[in-house]
Parts: C-alpha cells; sequence; structure tokens
C-alpha cells in the first residue's frame, strides 16, 4: 500500500504533467512494480479525479491571464488617442451702441367724440333716416318722432301769449283813463297805482307766454332727432314705430366721430415709476411736450401707418386696478380705425452706449440669464448677466458684461464652467444685432 509521501509525489508530478504523455502512460514509468497489482490501481482513483480537477482551473487561469493581458495591450493605445481637440465656437467682442427698446401695453381706441343719440321729447318713432353704419354730418335729421301733440302744444302757446298781449293794452287803457282824473284830483291816487300795477302784471304774463311759446317750439324741434357731430352711425336698436323717451335705458343709436382717435393704455406703478425716470421734464405737462412718437400696433400686430402722440396723463390711478391711465392720439382721416378697436401701444426709450448681447448667445437657468465669456488660455466663464429691457433679438444688459468683453455667440448650452475652447472670430459674427426703430 502507497504511503502518504507517495501519493503527494505523485500529485506533483501529474500536476505538471508533460503535454506528450496521458496519466495512464505517465503512472505506468513511475508505479513501483509491486504496485502494478489491480488492487493498487484502484486506490489511485481519488488522486486521478484531483489532479483532473486542478488542470481544469489551471487551464481557465491562463486562459482568462492571456485574455487580460491582450486586452490591455489593445486598448491603452486608443485611449492615448482618444483625447478630443477643444471645440470651435464663434466668439465676438460687445459694442456698445445708441440703440431704442420697445414696450408694449394693451390699448383700446376710441373716437374724439362718441355719444349716445337719445330722444329729448316722448312719442312715437314716426320714421328713422339713416342706415346703421351710415356717415352723416352735424345737423343732419337722423330719426322723426310725431310731432302732432308738440304742434298743438305750440299753438296753445301763441294763443296764451295773444292773450297776454290783450291784457296789457286793456291795462294800458285803464292806466291812460285814470291819469287826467288823478291829476284834476277827480279820483285818489289810489286807483291809477292800482291801475298801473295791473298794467306791469299784464306786461309780465305775457313774457311769460312768450317763454312758453318759445319751450313749445322747442320740443317740437326735438321731434327731429339730429346728428350733433359729424361721424359714423352704430347700430340702430329702435324701430319704426317705437315709443321711445328721454329715459329710456337704450338709446336710439350711438356716433362716433373718427377723424382723430384716442387709444387709451395703463401703466402700472412701477411702470409709472421707470417712466417718470426716464423721460424728462419737471411736470406732467413738461414731460409730455418731451415724449417721443408712439406706434399704434393693430389686433393682427400690423403697425398702424402714422405715429401718434401721447397727449394725455391721468390724475390719479385706478382703485380697484392700482393703474394709471394714458391717452395717445393718432390721426384717421382715411377711417381706417374705428371706435371700439384693440391693440397696443409701443412705447420706445433710447438708450445712448446701451449694451445688447444675443438672446442666442445666453443660457437660462434657476431665473437667471447668463452668458459665457471667454478669458485667457481661451478658457470660458459663466457669467450671469441683468437684464432690462429687449430690442428686437437682444437683451438689454445693465450689468455683469461691458464693451469690449468676449463672449461665446453659439453653442453655450454644450459648455461648463472653465471649458477650453477655439476661439472662432468670423467678419459676419457680431455681438450686438442691429435692430429696428
Amino acid at each position: 500500500m502507497p504511503s502518504r509521501a507517495l501519493h503527494y509525489r505523485l500529485t506533483v508530478k501529474i500536476f505538471f504533467l508533460p503535454g506528450n504523455l496521458t496519466l495512464l502512460d505517465y503512472l505506468y514509468t513511475i508505479i513501483p512494480i509491486k504496485f502494478n497489482h489491480m488492487k493498487s490501481l484502484h486506490r489511485l482513483y481519488p488522486l486521478l479525479n484531483t489532479v483532473k480537477w486542478f488542470n481544469s482551473i489551471k487551464l481557465l487561469l491562463t486562459i482568462s491571464l492571456l485574455s487580460i493581458i491582450m486586452v490591455s495591450c489593445k486598448s491603452s493605445p486608443d485611449q492615448a488617442a482618444a483625447a478630443p481637440p477643444p471645440p470651435a465656437l464663434p466668439v465676438s467682442a460687445i459694442n456698445a451702441s445708441t440703440e431704442t427698446t420697445y414696450i408694449e401695453y394693451p390699448a383700446s381706441i376710441q373716437g374724439a367724440v362718441d355719444i349716445d343719440v337719445r330722444p329729448q321729447v316722448s312719442g312715437y318713432l314716426q320714421s328713422v333716416l339713416v342706415n346703421e353704419g351710415a356717415y352723416v354730418t352735424a345737423g343732419q335729421t337722423l330719426f322723426k318722432i310725431n310731432e302732432n301733440p308738440y304742434r298743438e302744444a305750440l299753438n296753445n302757446a301763441k294763443a296764451s301769449l295773444h292773450a297776454a298781449e290783450a291784457a296789457i293794452l286793456n291795462a294800458q287803457l285803464e292806466v291812460d283813463k285814470l291819469t287826467p282824473l288823478v291829476q284834476n284830483k277827480v279820483v285818489s291816487d289810489f286807483q291809477l297805482k292800482t291801475a298801473k300795477t295791473a298794467y306791469k302784471i299784464a306786461q309780465a304774463n305775457a313774457e311769460q307766454a312768450k317763454a312758453s311759446v318759445a319751450s313749445a317750439q322747442i320740443n317740437l324741434g326735438y321731434t327731429n332727432v339730429k346728428a350733433t357731430v359729424s361721424g359714423y352711425i352704430g347700430r340702430i336698436p329702435k324701430k319704426q314705430g317705437s315709443l321711445v323717451s328721454p329715459t329710456d335705458q337704450v338709446a336710439l343709436t350711438q356716433l362716433s366721430d373718427i377723424h382723430e382717435v384716442h387709444v387709451y393704455f395703463s401703466l402700472a406703478e412701477n411702470d409709472f415709476n421707470n417712466f417718470n425716470a426716464n423721460y424728462p421734464g419737471k411736470t406732467p405737462a413738461d414731460r409730455i411736450k418731451h415724449l417721443p412718437a408712439v406706434e399704434l400696433l393693430l389686433a393682427d400686430n400690423s403697425a398702424y401707418p402714422i405715429k401718434g402722440k401721447i397727449d394725455m396723463i391721468d390724475g390719479q390711478f385706478d382703485k380697484n386696478t392700482g393703474a394709471i391711465t394714458l391717452r395717445a392720439s393718432f390721426p384717421n382721416a382715411s377711417g381706417i380705425l374705428r371706435s371700439g378697436n384693440t391693440g397696443k401701444i409701443r412705447l420706445g426709450l433710447q438708450h445712448d452706449n446701451a449694451i445688447l448681447v444675443p438672446q442666442s448667445s445666453t443660457v437660462e437657468m434657476q431665473d437667471k440669464v447668463f452668458v459665457f465669456t471667454v478669458g485667457d488660455s481661451s478658457k470660458v466663464k459663466k457669467q450671469a448677466i441683468t437684464i432690462v429691457g429687449k430690442a428686437g433679438e437682444n437683451y438689454l444688459v445693465k450689468d455683469g458684461v461691458k464693451a469690449g468683453d468676449q463672449i461665446v455667440l453659439s453653442g453655450v448650452d454644450k459648455l461648463q464652467e472653465g471649458m477650453v475652447i477655439q476661439p472662432q472670430k468670423a467678419a459676419d459674427k457680431v455681438a450686438v444685432a442691429k435692430t429696428k426703430n
């Protein structure tokens, strides 16, 4: 029976088995004759299983080691060549220039005169003499109210006047009769004085009758409802035969004089403070004189061809809205604008030595706007800027950058703080885009 030393030697020799020999051949060469019995060979089977297990482990370790060596040798050159060059981005210097920025305010448009046409006497509407939307001139008759009651009232007033005039004559005769009698002391002075008093009363009654006649004539004239100004007629809700009255809630129609229109817009308290600070003038009237002309944008965002002028600033803020109203007037000889239109007022403000930065060169993060400035060694720095307005596609910058600073014009969404770039200065790249005045 083999000893432990023999088992150990066999294990070591079998582990380093030459590649050209099998296990069984090698065992026949090293095992003594005395162990060639079948029984001894059966005892060596566990040893052979252990050797197979070691050979498998050895093969796996060898293959893994070779794979690691091959991958390392192959990836090292690629990693050395994988570092990309710095990106080439357009860069330009910021220039200061005189620019005009615009602020738009919602506005409502009204005619120079917008009035409700109402009857001044009651009666049935006898005829409607105009069409809706028609242009009428001042003094033109628009509606006719049944005049018969008012004509009879005039006749009655005239009759009262004639009676009053006759009473004057009668009183005068009484005075003339008593005057010589008093002089001859036939009758007392009291009777003459009474006669003269009656004469004055008759004169007063006549004056009152004249006033009644005039009033009746006015009421008769009110049966013809006329245009007080030249302009355009609105809707006519009352039709022929309707009973109309001065107390009606609904007017006969509306009349708008739009040869000139008034455009009303409002400024919040902060905007009004900026308005006072940006435009010169010690008083509102003085400030209005120095205000620039304003533009009117119509509902389709097209610009009205004629510029207007701000001519009124309200005397107080509205308590409900906290805003103050301003008015701009625009000529409207062609009648393009109508009362009730809406639009926007564009108020311009000129900035001297303004710094404008294209919106495309900015990035917004956490309610702040940044640009990337280019410093030494072509490294970029993320710089916050303060924006006070817009001019076209540019931001008007108050602080954060100054004239002469180099900024990246595009590709800023891929940049990071301290990143190195290749500045690309092209003649057609400018940091300030010109705005349309």
